[in-house]
């Protein structure tokens, strides 16, 4: 029997530091009261079967005992059949330890780009979403652009925790990467969205967001001679609309892809583009550390949202996330799967931007997520408390398991590629007076 075949039925764990997994639980830099009374920050009980329990402020982590590691040997024997295996066409490849109800797709290479034709108002449309895109106009405070939480140079994403809104209001949910956003079919965190248009919109509109209105965005518009004329050329038989504004903006960020990541090279024929840490991480994404019950297909998302323990409820900084837009009991805590290209670069994680690197969400995958248990009585009794994924389980990482993971998604990450915005489109300027700002207030 091989190497690797050997390992399909492998699944110890590798130790999680209990301080640090207490502390994912939390927001960075809160103050601890069960330090601040003397109490001990964990508690820990090893099981008959020899998983551990650890306690959290708010639930419990399981974890299995580490296994141990390859000898080096033994890794370069493995890693030279894993390249072997892996060089087949993905067909041929070892199935993928994916749950019953899971309907999976391979990961692979990103559709090609349909071409657009210079002179088409496919391209005007285009033109003009790149211009309304980087216009802070668009604002009420005219200080927030679309580019603001989406920035290039940062990866389509701001790099915050959570982002700032309309009068540098804190907002609660870090701003996910639009990069490859043309494949997505869930938009914004809660799903609240159904399509790109409507959630340009509904961020132009949110007083917490972009504070506008339709009629500030559209007098504003109007009053660009440039934006005449593109819209003109972009959309002839319609007015100048915050819903048509909508359209080009969706357009232009349809035209954000990536594509060219070391793990594509790979796919793409050149067997040396991963290192011997990422192959041996593509296959435990694959496999052992069930990453593919999610983050599968050519995105690394499955377009669905999940329960993973981090809705804090019933505690300060409750995010119900897309229950609040269904009132169901069962989307309580449930949260949209982000794609996994170029993560590396998209930090901080998760929908509150809890975690700064991508070894600590590695950790705590690793030890299932937080299982949620009620504090008293009260929510013993409640219908609402959310019960995590059953997708998520207790994982059986080594330490070596972790860094090959880490390396596997890092093959992931675009080269830059630098988007300049264009040159800002002046106003006409208004009769009496020097700014329109005033009137844009009068609104």
């Amino acid at each position: 029997m091989s190497v690797v075949a050997s390992e399909v039925r492998r699944h110890d764990s590798d130790e999680v530091n209990e301080s640090k997994v207490a502390d994912a639980t939390e927001p960075r830099g809160m103050p601890d009261q069960r330090q601040q009374v003397g109490l001990p920050r964990v508690n820990s009980t090893t099981l008959e079967n020899g998983n551990r329990i650890t306690r959290g402020r708010s639930g419990f982590f399981e974890r299995k005992p580490p296994r141990e590691e390859r000898t080096p040997e033994a890794r370069t024997e493995y890693i030279e059949q894993l390249r072997d295996i892996y060089s087949k066409p993905p067909q041929q490849w070892p199935a993928p330890h994916v749950d019953h109800a899971v309907a999976w797709k391979e990961i692979g290479l990103l559709p090609e780009l349909p071409p657009v034709d210079p002179e088409s108002e496919a391209a005007a449309r285009i033109e003009l979403g790149k211009h309304l895109f980087f216009d802070p106009r668009l604002s009420a405070s005219r200080q927030i652009a679309c580019a603001s939480c989406h920035d290039p140079d940062l990866a389509w994403g701001d790099g915050r925790t959570v982002s700032f809104g309309n009068e540098r209001k804190m907002l609660t949910r870090n701003a996910p990467s639009i990069m490859n956003v043309r494949y997505s079919q869930v938009f914004f965190w809660d799903g609240r969205a159904e399509s790109l248009e409507d959630q340009a919109h509904a961020v132009m509109l949110n007083p917490n967001e972009m504070g506008s209105s339709k009629s500030l965005v559209e007098g504003r518009l109007q009053s660009v001679p440039l934006y005449l004329e593109l819209f003109q050329k972009a959309y002839p038989q319609e007015e100048i609309t915050i819903e048509v504004a909508s359209r080009a903006i969706a357009d232009f960020e349809r035209t954000i892809v990536g594509g060219r990541s070391r793990f594509d090279r790979f796919m793409k024929g050149d067997p040396n583009a991963l290192s011997d840490e990422a192959m041996a991480g593509l296959d435990l994404f694959r496999r052992e550390a069930r990453c593919i019950n999610c983050h599968h297909g050519p995105t690394f998302s499955d377009n669905q949202l999940h329960v993973v323990g981090l809705s804090y409820y019933g505690r300060k900084y409750e995010d119900l996330g897309q229950f609040e837009q269904t009132r169901r009991i069962e989307d309580v805590g449930r949260f949209k799967t982000p794609s996994l290209r170029n993560v590396s670069q998209t930090g901080p994680y998760m929908h509150n931007g809890l975690f700064p690197s991508i070894r600590g969400v590695l950790n705590m995958y690793n030890a299932g997520m937080p299982t949620l248990v009620p504090k008293n009585d009260q929510q013993m009794d409640d219908p609402f408390f959310p019960h995590k994924s059953p997708l998520l389980m207790p994982l059986g990482l080594n330490t070596q398991d972790l860094s090959d993971l880490e390396s596997f998604l890092q093959s992931l990450e675009e080269p830059p590629l630098r988007v300049r915005p264009p040159e800002r489109a002046e106003e006409a300027p208004s009769e009496g007076t020097t700014t329109s700002v005033a009137a844009d207030y009068q609104d």
